[in-house]
């Protein structure tokens, strides 16, 4: 059974949403992101993360994500989306928990969501989710969608590995009990 490992960029007062309004970036975080992208065959997206993201990193030279994502399998949660231009993306259907269940009983490495809050939210309260990966930001964002609003409930996290960069991103990582 493959992981999904959800990773997100979190604000100190919990917000997930608009990180690039409030959210920074350093060495010490772009080799933790190398190392987790290279583990990963299969990434989830939702809608509105697909769309921007399909906009911006066709063309982008941001490595090493420039590369993976462009690369990678992607499989993206949408029910008003019929195709995607994106190179290596596929729609999941209108059953996202099934559609996800099916992939992680494929053979291969880890299945990566990236950003995508209202999938992350999906996918944690499906119990789908292994491995949460919180980079924490320095700075509080004020306003915008939290990641445990009501009903999002991941059960027990149990800490796994944690590091604080050069520039004080906290990078938090959680194994996620299956209940």
């Amino acid at each position: 059974m493959r992981n999904v490992v959800t990773s997100l960029f979190y604000s100190l007062d919990g917000v997930v949403e608009s990180p690039n309004l409030w959210s920074g970036f350093d060495e010490d975080m772009g080799g933790r992101i190398s190392t987790v992208i290279a583990k990963q065959d299969d990434v989830l997206l939702g809608r509105i993360t697909h769309d921007e993201w399909a906009a911006y990193w066709p063309t982008s030279t941001d490595e090493p994500f420039a590369s993976f994502i462009n690369t990678v399998r992607k499989h993206v949660a949408s029910t008003s989306a019929k195709k995607s231009d994106w190179k290596n993306t596929q729609l999941l259907g209108d059953d996202v928990a099934e559609a996800v269940k099916r992939l992680k009983a494929t053979s291969g490495n880890d299945i990566g969501t990236h950003g995508s809050v209202r999938l992350a939210q999906s996918l944690i309260r499906e119990g789908l989710v292994d491995q949460l990966i919180l980079y924490v930001m320095p700075a509080v964002a004020g306003r915008g969608r939290h990641l445990f609003e009501q009903g999002i409930n991941p059960g027990r996290l149990t800490l796994s590995d944690s590091q604080v960069t050069r520039t004080g991103i906290a990078i938090l990582t959680y194994a996620v009990a299956k209940t």
